[in-house]
Parts: C-alpha cells; sequence; structure tokens
C-alpha cells in the first residue's frame, strides 16, 4: 500500500502488521527517489514512512545546491526533531506497525538528523544513518545547533549502524574515525561501515555521478538485516 500525508509518503506491505521505519530524505526534501527508497524497503517487509522534515518550515523549493547547503546551516535542529519525533510517535501507532517496532534511517542531511534521532528522540529501536554531517562548522546560531551529531551519539538509544564513504567531501573521514571511537563506549550495539572509493550520496541511484553501485549493494544488504534484527519480526512490539 502507498499513501501520501501532511506527514509525507508512506509505503507498506500489502499484508501485515510490519516494522516501522521512519526514513529521513536530503536536503531536497521528500522528492521521488526517497520514495523510491521507502518503496524499495517496503518491498523486504517494512512499512516505511518517508518524511517531509519541512513541513513547519515553510521553505520554498531549491534552486542550486549552493543555497541547499545555506538552508542547511541555518536549519533549527530542534525543530526537524520535533518533526521526527511526531512522525514516529504516528507510525508507531499506525495500523500498518500494529504496535510493532520502529527504527530510524536517512540520506544525506537525513543521516545527519537520523544521527540526532537516535540520541535524542523516544520510541526508537533501530538507527541507521547515511551519509549524514557528524559536526558542525563554527559559528553557527547555537539556539538552530545546539548540540553536534557526534557529541550526540554517546546518548545514543538504540542499535545502531552508520554508512560512510571515504571519498566523500563533505563527511571528513577523520569524523568517521571520531564515530567509531565514540560508539567504542556506547552501551547499545553499535558499528560503522566505510567504503573508501564512495563519495557523497553513494546510495542515489538518480544522480549517476555520486552513484557507487557496488557500495550501495552492500550497504543495502547490511541495512535490511540490520533493520530486521533489531526491529524483529511482523507485530512483534518494543
Amino acid at each position: 500500500m502507498e499513501h501520501e500525508s501532511a506527514l509525507g509518503f508512506l509505503a507498506a506491505p500489502d499484508e501485515g502488521p510490519s516494522p516501522g521505519v521512519v526514513m529521513v530524505p536530503d536536503v531536497w526534501g521528500l522528492a521521488d527517489h526517497t520514495r523510491d527508497l521507502a518503496r524499495r524497503l517496503a518491498a523486504e517487509g517494512f512499512a516505511v514512512l518517508a518524511v517531509d522534515p519541512y513541513r513547519k518550515t515553510g521553505r520554498d523549493a531549491f534552486a542550486e545546491p549552493a543555497e541547499a547547503m545555506a538552508w542547511i546551516s541555518r536549519l533549527s535542529d530542534p525543530l526537524v526533531l520535533e518533526t521526527l519525533q511526531e512522525a514516529i510517535d504516528h507510525l508507531a501507532g499506525h495500523s500498518v506497525v500494529g504496535g510493532g517496532r520502529v527504527g530510524i534511517t536517512g540520506f544525506c542531511m537525513g543521516g545527519q538528523y537520523t544521527v540526532l534521532a537516535g540520541g535524542l528522540c523516544t520510541g526508537l529501536s533501530a538507527c541507521a544513518p547515511f551519509y549524514g554531517m557528524l559536526r558542525y562548522a563554527d559559528g553557527l546560531d547555537p539556539e538552530a545547533k545546539p548540540r553536534q551529531p557526534l557529541d550526540v551519539v554517546a546518548e545514543l538509544r538504540c542499535p545502531f549502524m552508520g554508512f560512510y564513504g571515504g571519498a566523500d567531501a563533505i563527511i571528513p573521514v577523520a569524523d568517521v574515525d571520531a564515530l567509531r571511537e565514540v560508539i567504542g563506549g556506547v552501551s547499545q550495539p553499535a558499528e560503522v561501515h566505510l567504503y573508501p572509493e564512495a563519495g557523497h550520496a553513494f546510495m542515489n541511484d538518480s544522480r549517476p555521478a555520486m552513484y557507487v553501485a557496488d557500495a550501495a549493494a552492500d550497504a543495502w544488504r547490511r541495512l535490511v538485516p540490520f533493520l530486521r534484527e533489531h526491529l524483529g519480526r511482523t507485530g512483534t512490539s518494543a
């Protein structure tokens, strides 16, 4: 089944209930690529809510990447996390999940907010970010960016699996190394996968210049069993 709502795009198996996954898009927002990923994950047996992360911001469409990056630097993390918490709660209470567990995954900007949600949101049983920013630039508004994603990792409330590219021009490998060091001390099961030849957005097959088929396939082969392990079977409650 598929359904569009104010919260975003829901894709779920026709027969359920199924474990839930909130999916957070990249900076371009809820686009066809994200819907396609949601459908792919639904085909694996999950009820996926690809959320509109901007629905409370009133933003207009971006014209170019520089404008999008400037937007990210000003975007209120507390407001986005409030939006994600509503999505988590909504999905957990939806009939397609039927009281089962809910996890979260996201890509680029969505990966950044997936990390933050793993430590700051409630009701999550798995957290799987893809190449989200781990450190912010200096000088950003502390009200909009009160916590660095990397600093929140120590407070993880659920199992974690992260995916990053070694040739990512946005996420330095040093930050990924720092992430590995932090997760070594958390109480939750946690691991990080780094693909040395992959750059940013290596999962995005709608952008041939960015897509890295081998890395994308390996990450997907790891993501699905991770979610199945920690979100449980159909109808399993947390």
